[in-house]
């Protein structure tokens, strides 16, 4: 059962939002050439505590870290250590807040120093789709049409959408109903309701769409070594359209 957010709730979830969208505005300033994905993790772990929230991720699961910080062909959940980011990377960090109970979840991909055309293409590229997948989340459209909005504009790309994760619904739960695939059919699907909050998130590849997960248990990759970029934001719908709450500063409803 998909369970409506009312304006308390969504509030709280804002506030969940805000510190993320902060967070990932900070993180960006300290992606650099040298900087280990443990020191990234500890900021992040500083700030949401320090504005009053939880990490979301950590303990999750068992999932060790604050962040996911997936580089290069990592697709996503891959763990924090001391791998020191080089020039040239790309590195996908995704995180997570509560507030009062409520749940924020949002991920962007970052370049490391000067990257290749390649690696810009398909970063800009993926964050495109999640943009055009946001602009279907309005009440009386269908979920086949975020989804599909998002597959058109990767594969128009020349991408490969990866289809063994998906985004989902959030609220007082990480993950709750419904899924929201990364691709499919518009038109179909449940009708979208004001109150419904989503977590859409595009994982992109450059090469297949084939992925494999690492003895680690959590770090996806692609199963093809190429790069892979994943963006996302916690997106409410309301009537008068998708409100994104991981902004930073939170905007108005996403026209």
């Amino acid at each position: 059962m998909i369970e409506l957010k009312n304006s308390v709730q969504l509030d709280k979830m804002r506030s969940a939002g805000r510190i993320l969208g902060q967070l990932l505005e900070q993180l960006g300033a300290e992606v650099r050439p040298g900087i280990t994905t443990q020191a990234l993790d500890e900021i992040a772990e500083r700030f949401i505590r320090q504005q009053g929230g939880q990490p979301a991720f950590k303990g999750y699961r068992g999932f060790p870290a604050t962040i996911c910080a997936s580089v290069n062909e990592e697709v996503v959940h891959g763990i924090p250590s001391d791998r020191r980011l080089k020039a040239g990377d790309i590195v996908g960090l995704d995180v997570g807040a509560i507030v009062e109970g409520y749940y924020a979840d949002a991920a962007r991909t970052f370049p490391v120093g000067e990257i290749s055309r390649e690696a810009r293409d398909l970063i800009a590229t993926t964050e495109a789709a999640l943009n055009a997948g946001i602009r279907q989340a309005r009440p009386g459209n269908r979920l086949g049409d975020i989804s599909h909005a998002i597959q058109a504009v990767a594969e128009e790309g020349g991408y490969a959408i990866v289809r063994d994760f998906v985004g989902h619904g959030i609220g007082t739960r990480l993950h709750e109903p419904p899924e929201v695939p990364n691709y499919g059919e518009p038109g179909r699907g449940p009708v979208l309701e004001a109150g419904w909050v989503l977590a859409i998130e595009p994982m992109v590849n450059l090469g297949g769409a084939a992925v494999e997960v690492l003895p680690d248990g959590w770090t996806a990759v692609a199963k093809d070594g190429k790069i892979s970029a994943h963006f996302e934001q916690t997106v409410a719908v309301t009537p008068q359209g998708p409100e994104i709450l991981t902004e930073c500063p939170k905007k108005k409803p996403y026209k």
